[in-house]
């Protein structure tokens, strides 16, 4: 691929999505653009570009967006945050929104759904704490063919035994011929939206817990700025925000820090409770 073609398409991703691919990725983009290059007749990625440049299809651009955004996801990724969730977080949101019974939790760039699923099973484990409250999961993905999946819970028997314990999947799955589907209500709890994290998101409403794990590892600086600061402005003042564990807020953004003994999780700077509760 020369180096105007990967520009282009390079750039339709990071126009679009926020991911910015290196001309060390030119493999990615390989791997992820022939097969879409060859469904539309195009032998290869230097056809797609010149299709692009000739077109400047929107329906193209999407296309090729959504082919590059689909990332990796597994059940009870990493562990360490579902434990912090389940013994730190969750605690304090019970005893602190113990009057009204609400709770709100965002799972950005949801991928296939197995996170914002993993966190369902887990408050569902927890309902004998939560009788009469109120739970909304929302699960968002800038790509309609992921969220199609993670709308029908079915996993193949790879992706169920990676991360989701054995007792969990007796519990909430049923095996589908080759597939297994996710009990139906745990796929109540979870509505799926699709949100690109580039634009506003103030029609989200007000979240308790955020979860955007290994995401902004994709972004250059000043678009993970923009991201956390629009994800600081709908945050409870002793909200959660979970990042991946190679990601931080420091040097970012001021409006977050992080939790004093609870890596990889942060809270408004001006809200502090939740540092105490940590």
């Amino acid at each position: 691929m020369n180096s105007q073609d990967f520009q282009l398409l390079s750039g339709v991703v990071r126009d679009r999505s926020g991911l910015v691919l290196t001309e060390d990725k030119i493999y990615l983009l390989e791997s992820r653009l022939v097969p879409l290059a060859r469904q539309r007749g195009l032998n290869t990625l230097a056809d797609l570009a010149n299709e692009l440049r000739r077109s400047n299809d929107a329906k193209l651009k999407d296309d090729i967006t959504e082919a590059m955004t689909t990332n990796e996801t597994f059940f009870f990724r990493d562990n360490k945050p579902f434990d912090i969730f389940k013994q730190s977080i969750l605690p304090h949101l019970l005893e602190t929104r113990s009057s009204r019974k609400t709770l709100r939790i965002w799972n950005a760039a949801c991928s296939t759904g197995q996170e914002p699923y993993s966190v369902a099973m887990l408050l569902k484990e927890e309902a004998a704490k939560m009788a009469g409250w109120r739970v909304e999961i929302l699960a968002t993905d800038i790509s309609n063919e992921v969220l199609e999946k993670a709308k029908s819970g079915l996993y193949s028997q790879f992706e169920v035994q990676r991360g989701l314990p054995i007792q969990l999947l007796i519990k909430y799955f049923q095996q589908m011929g080759e597939m297994w589907q996710i009990d139906s209500s745990i796929r109540a709890m979870v509505k799926f939206q699709n949100v690109n994290l580039l634009e506003s998101l103030n029609m989200l409403g007000s979240f308790d817990v955020i979860f955007c794990r290994n995401v902004l590892i994709y972004f250059d600086h000043e678009t993970k700025a923009k991201v956390l600061s629009k994800m600081h402005k709908i945050m409870a003042n002793d909200g959660a925000l979970f990042l991946g564990g190679a990601e931080t807020v420091l040097g970012i953004c001021d409006e977050l820090n992080p939790v004093s003994g609870l890596k990889g999780v942060y809270t408004p700077a001006t809200g502090g409770v939740l540092a105490a509760a940590g």
